[in-house]
């Protein structure tokens, strides 16, 4: 029995350190960021990896996104006699929820696992610790543009996923279903108000932070991680959690955004 109590109680304190490094973590990252001097090649460079090079996984996963949807609210509309509504509907689905989550999933599993894995690295080949070295500010040499292009390259994916979803959901409702072209982009163009718009733009900005801070923080503290430790093994089971962490907290954190600004 005491040793049940003895391992719960490490367990409970070593969870509320790696809460403690993280939330100290994400103050300096947002400090380094607000601290001269800004350099905008590290940024665009960074912006290259995580927004441009997810370009072709949030098309494929949009088109086909919006072509469900599009046969789903059509099957749903029908017994009502609302296909005419079928826009609405999938505009909405897109860019209230589907698409600030799915481009934020699609991100976690393409880029963030490469951040975490690319930081995990530098930390057991023992970069970080050259960089402390030499003085320079780990966060803001390394984990600073991450943050950056992670803020700006989120809202821009979401954008060209719904805009992708919609005309999937157009080839399919129109082009194969046989729905009225003006009724589709009518009835989306007077039922989406900006709020709906607005509300995808904030949670695809939280998304973004929520993604590059996690899989960095992962990564930046993979020696401290229990089970972990240094070599090839800790980085593949660190790099895991943090997507399953980045992933759970984004569904987590569309219900909370979900239900505030609805």
């Amino acid at each position: 029995m005491i040793r049940f109590f003895e391992k719960l109680g490490a367990d409970v304190l070593y969870q509320v350190n790696q809460i403690g490094r993280m939330g100290i973590f994400l103050f300096y990252s947002v400090v380094s960021m607000l601290m001269p001097p800004y350099k905008v090649f590290p940024v665009v460079k960074q912006i290259y990896h995580i927004g441009a090079r997810s370009v072709f996984v949030i098309l494929f996963t949009g088109v086909f996104t919006g072509m469900v949807l599009g046969l789903q609210g059509y099957n749903t509309l029908s017994k009502f006699g609302a296909e005419g509504l079928l826009g609405t509907a999938v505009a909405l689905s897109l860019i209230r929820e589907l698409g600030p989550v799915m481009a934020a999933l699609m991100v976690t599993g393409r880029a963030g696992s490469a951040i975490c894995a690319e930081i995990g690295i530098m930390r057991i080949s023992e970069q970080i610790d050259a960089l402390e070295c030499m003085a320079i500010d780990p966060h803001k040499y390394v984990v600073a543009p991450k943050f950056i292009a992670g803020i700006v390259s989120l809202p821009l994916l979401t954008a060209l996923f719904n805009v992708i979803g919609i005309l999937g959901g157009y080839a399919v409702g129109v082009g194969l279903l046989g729905i009225n072209e003006g009724a589709y982009f009518s009835s989306m163009y007077n039922d989406v108000e900006f709020g709906d718009i607005y509300m995808g733009f904030v949670k695809s900005l939280c998304f973004g932070v929520l993604i590059i801070w996690i899989c960095s923080s992962k990564g930046y503290y993979v020696h401290l991680t229990k089970g972990g430790g240094f070599g090839a093994e800790g980085v593949s089971s660190v790099t895991t959690n943090a997507v399953v962490m980045s992933s759970v907290c984004i569904l987590l954190f569309d219900y909370f955004l979900t239900s505030v600004l609805l």
